[in-house]
Parts: C-alpha cells; sequence; structure tokens
C-alpha cells in the first residue's frame, strides 16, 4: 500500500516531468524517474509478508480504575532476512496505540510492552493487532493483522469501610428471612448433608423420621447492609461524578462482603447482586458494578427503596440533593441509614441535614474513608 508520503512523492514527480519535458530539462526528467522509482521500490520492500509470530498478554485482565494494565507484545521473526521499521498498531476503545518493533534478526524474538488506559470503567476490547512495515524512506507499507481482540475488565476503585451496626436482634424468635447461615440461633432442622457438623444432629427429629436430620442455626446479628446506586441520567453533574458514585458504592458493598457480612445491592434498573458474603462474591461485586450505566429510565431511589425491604443498614449513593430526602420516610425501617452524596455544594444550597440520616458529601474516595461512620 502506497503511503501518504508515497502518493505525495508520484504526484510531484509526474508533474515534475509534465512541465519540465516540454523545456527540454533533462535533470528535471531525471528527478521525475527518480521519485517513480523509489515508490516502485518501496512497494517491492513491502511486497512479501514477513514471517513473524506475534504474542500480546494483557496483564492484569481485571483491573481497579486508573490503575495500571500492561500490554507485552512478543514477535518473533521466522524470516530468512533480518526485519527492520516494524511497528504495531494496537486501539483499546477509542484510543489508538502506536509502538515501535525493535529490529529482528533471523529467529529472533523482540519484546515490547506498552500501557493500556484504564480511566473509564467496563468492558474494554484491546486489538485487534496490526503490524506494518514500512520501506525505509516511508513510501509504502504492508499492514497484517494477528490473533482477535482481548478483553480487559476496568473495575470500579475502591477503599475499605468497616461495616456499618446493624443486626437483627430485635427479633424475639429468632427467625429472620434473609440471615446467612450461622451458629447462634436454632431456626428449625433440615435433611443431613455431608460434610455438617455431628454435634448439630438433631436426635428427636431423626428418631421420629428415620433419617439424619440436623439443626439449622442463624447468626441473628450480622451486619446485612442494602446499597443502593443512584443510576438516573440527570442524577450527576458529569461522568466523574458518577464514577465516582459507582467508586463509592463499590467501596461499600465489597468492603462488607470481604468481611463475609451480606448485602444485597440495588440499582435504578433493579437488583443487581445478592450475596451472603466471602471473597469470591466481593469480587462479583466489583465484576457486576464495573458494567453499570447511567440509564434514562432508571428508577428513583426512592422507589428502589420501597421494593428494598427492611432491617439492617441502607447506605444511597447519589448526586442528586433531592434523593435524599425521599429516604427519609423510611429511615424507620432500617437500624441505620447513610446518604453518599456526590458532588460539590454551592454557598447557596447550604448543608445536607437529613433527620435520622447520616449524610456524607465526598469529592473523593478519601473523604469517603474519612466520614464513614465507625
Amino acid at each position: 500500500m502506497i503511503t501518504r508520503a508515497g502518493w505525495g512523492t508520484l504526484a510531484a514527480s509526474v508533474l515534475l516531468d509534465a512541465v519540465a519535458a516540454p523545456l527540454g530539462y533533462q535533470q528535471a526528467g531525471a528527478l521525475s524517474a527518480g521519485g517513480i522509482a523509489a515508490v516502485g521500490a518501496g512497494l517491492l520492500w513491502t511486497l512479501r509478508r514477513p514471517r513473524l509470530e506475534v504474542r500480546r498478554e494483557v496483564t492484569p485482565v481485571k483491573v481497579a480504575r486508573g490503575d495500571a494494565a500492561i500490554a507485552m507484545l512478543r514477535v518473533t521473526n521466522r524470516g530468512r532476512w533480518r526485519r527492520n521499521g516494524l511497528e504495531a498498531h494496537d486501539t483499546c476503545r477509542d484510543t489508538a496505540i502506536v509502538v515501535d518493533v525493535p529490529p529482528l534478526a533471523r529467529n529472533s524474538t523482540g519484546t515490547v510492552s506498552y500501557r493500556l488506559p484504564t480511566r473509564r470503567r467496563g468492558e474494554t476490547p484491546v486489538g485487534p493487532l496490526r503490524l506494518d512495515r514500512a520501506d525505509p524512506f516511508g513510501l509504502a507499507r504492508r499492514t497484517t493483522s494477528y490473533g482477535q481482540a482481548d478483553l480487559l475488565l476496568v473495575r470500579p476503585r475502591t477503599v475499605p469501610l468497616e461495616p456499618l451496626n446493624s443486626g437483627r436482634q430485635r427479633h424475639l424468635d429468632g427467625s429472620a428471612s434473609r440471615s446467612p447461615s450461622g451458629t447462634i440461633t436454632f431456626n428449625g432442622v433440615r435433611d443431613y448433608v455431608i460434610g455438617d457438623d455431628l454435634r448439630h444432629i438433631h436426635w428427636r427429629s431423626t428418631a421420629r423420621t428415620g433419617t439424619l436430620m440436623v439443626k439449622e442455626l442463624e447468626d441473628v446479628s450480622l451486619p446485612y447492609t442494602t446499597t443502593i446506586l443512584d443510576t438516573r441520567a440527570g442524577a450527576y453533574g458529569g461522568d466523574d461524578e458518577f464514577e465516582l458514585a459507582v467508586d463509592a458504592a463499590a467501596s461499600v458493598a465489597w468492603s462488607a462482603t470481604r468481611r463475609r457480612f451480606p448485602v444485597r445491592l440495588l440499582t435504578g434498573a433493579g437488583e443487581l447482586l445478592s450475596a451472603k458474603g466471602g471473597a469470591e462474591e466481593a469480587e462479583t461485586v466489583l465484576d457486576r458494578l464495573a458494567l453499570v450505566e447511567r440509564a434514562t429510565d432508571a428508577d428513583a431511589p426512592a422507589d428502589v427503596v420501597r421494593r428494598a425491604g427492611s432491617g439492617g443498614a441502607l447506605v444511597l449513593v447519589t448526586g442528586a440533593r433531592t434523593a435524599l430526602t425521599g429516604v427519609a420516610s423510611v429511615r424507620r425501617r432500617f437500624d441505620q441509614v447513610v446518604c453518599v452524596w456526590v458532588g460539590s455544594s454551592s454557598a447557596d444550597d447550604g448543608p445536607l441535614v437529613v433527620p435520622g440520616v447520616t449524610v456524607i458529601e465526598i469529592g473523593d474516595l478519601a473523604e469517603l474513608a474519612a466520614a464513614w461512620p465507625h
């Protein structure tokens, strides 16, 4: 393929010959012929496809927003001749990445790494990768595609937060519909499963049914957190505010699940996750929130709260001041209510005060960690 420089050289050569030939300028004719010959030589230089083995690795495949993600490119020359002038072209979302590949002798391998942009959350396609080989004068170029696009998952940033004080101690009979399995309160009996503690066998029920039965125990005092993320398109002043809101919601839910406390995560589109807690579910929280986007038809936080049940702690993350007053009417349904407001207040707005609700105004994650209730 002829490059722009090559087409320019051809056009200049033809024009020079057309002007100089009628006037008898032989030197100009020689220059014109030389330009055309240079373009032809460039095409011959790049005509044959180079025998290359190309491998690209993206590490890590999951990364927090703003953290480093590296693409490692390894190119091996399997041809008989030394290869110079190789240029790798990669894409990551809307960003074009161009890197020079070092000269490769026969059967040698060159390695080059480059950083991928991770400012935006979501599934980020990387590639497909192209290798360009140009002639020494840049008049002709051959482009070859290698492999398929890889996926880089950019997840929210998080800060560790202490679980909010909440529980189910007010249930006198010890039953709680969403309590995870625990070791404190008797809630019934069930069939024995291999691996159950033999000390929990309920012998009276076993004798009556003829089948091994074990006591089902529940810990009714574990902190239970319901996190609601406002995903309405007009609730935030811009993309940066929404990204911070997602980071805040992720910090709340991730911190609770990694401490093995149950969490329910809701958005304006419905339930995103219901977790009993654990390291794997903490990773799932980040994976799910990596794909959350704003929507014009998302429900208002007040409507989401009405469907959220009751009990435990409620955390609302929003960028709309009007959304905070909506949770005041349901605060009695929860042990503790925290509203995280993302944005910047003006002097005319005044402080955010909602009776019975802890309001935290943040401009970054550090402010969330500093103001979080302990």
